[in-house]
């Protein structure tokens, strides 16, 4: 009998082992540029007269640190607005420079147109002026009222604004008039006067803080100051009447006082004049036409 053959057990053959794929590597992708800051250095003049006794308003860009008219320094709010102006003597040019955070200096240079003043020549000595001791004894604590009132911050915005004539009628002295007595030169007209008629009503020309309100000075009589921020203040003197008091806000078109002819007046009329940090200016070069 023959013997059966064994069953042949095949082992099981090992597949070759496939190595997956390594799996795609993203191409490195370049940092984008940081984004450029974009500066705005450029000073805005937005509204000015641009001569002697003049004034403008403008914008310093963001980041302004400081800024000089001159050698004046300039105030600027939190949006860059500011005011600056040019006194009676003001020279042709002068350079308005702001001082930048990126460490920039800003220059705008300013054409201050001259004018021609009212000047009187009289061959007479110019006068001393004053009383003597005793006179000043009265005067220089007025004096110095004055000055303290000038230089006072109180945050008044009048300075934004356009002004309004604090009263109407004849022009009986204008801003810049001048005598040489004998080739020596006189106190000029510090501002205007405006002779309506003795005891007519006179009115805020902008929004403003009194920073003083008194009777019987020397010189001016009854006198008003106010302060409209920004360095900038209005005096009105030779009052018969102050309908105001110091410390208080009126706003642009409120009765201040009365005209009169108190002080050294030789009859009743308005004087007003305009400072902006010992600056004088012309209050016609702020003004409208009459109506």
């Amino acid at each position: 009998m023959a013997t059966p053959q064994a069953d042949i057990m095949t082992a099981p053959v090992a597949e070759e082992a496939v190595e997956a794929p390594e799996a795609a590597k993203p191409e490195p992708v370049a940092a984008a540029p940081a984004p450029v800051r974009t500066v705005d250095l450029t000073i805005t003049l937005e509204d000015s007269a641009l001569t002697q006794g003049g004034w403008v308003r403008g914008t310093v860009p963001a980041g302004t640190q400081s800024a000089m008219i001159g050698d004046t320094p300039v105030t600027f709010d939190e949006d860059g607005n500011f005011f600056a102006a040019f006194d009676r003597d003001a020279p042709s040019s002068l350079l308005l420079t702001a001082e930048h955070e990126i460490g920039r200096s800003l220059v705008q240079p300013l054409a201050i147109a001259p004018r021609a003043w009212d000047i009187e020549r009289v061959n007479v000595a110019k006068g001393t002026g004053g009383g003597g001791e005793a006179w000043w004894a009265k005067r220089e604590p007025e004096w110095l009222a004055i000055k303290e009132a000038r230089e006072r911050e109180t945050g008044a915005q009048g300075w934004r604004q356009e002004f309004i004539w604090p009263v109407t009628g004849r022009i009986s002295g204008r801003f810049g008039r001048q005598r040489i007595y004998r080739g020596e030169p006189g106190s000029y007209h510090s501002g205007i006067d405006i002779a309506p008629g003795d005891g007519t009503p006179f009115v805020a020309p902008a929004d403003g803080v009194v920073v003083l309100a008194r009777t019987g000075f020397s010189l001016e009589g009854g006198i008003i100051i106010l302060d409209h921020g920004a360095g900038l203040n209005s005096a009105f003197i030779h009052l018969s009447q102050l309908s105001v008091s110091e410390g208080e806000t009126v706003r642009q078109g409120q009765k201040l006082g009365n005209v009169g002819a108190s002080g050294r007046a030789t009859g009743p009329h308005l004087h007003w004049s305009l400072v902006w940090k010992d600056n004088r200016l012309d209050p016609l070069l702020f003004l409208p036409p009459m109506p």
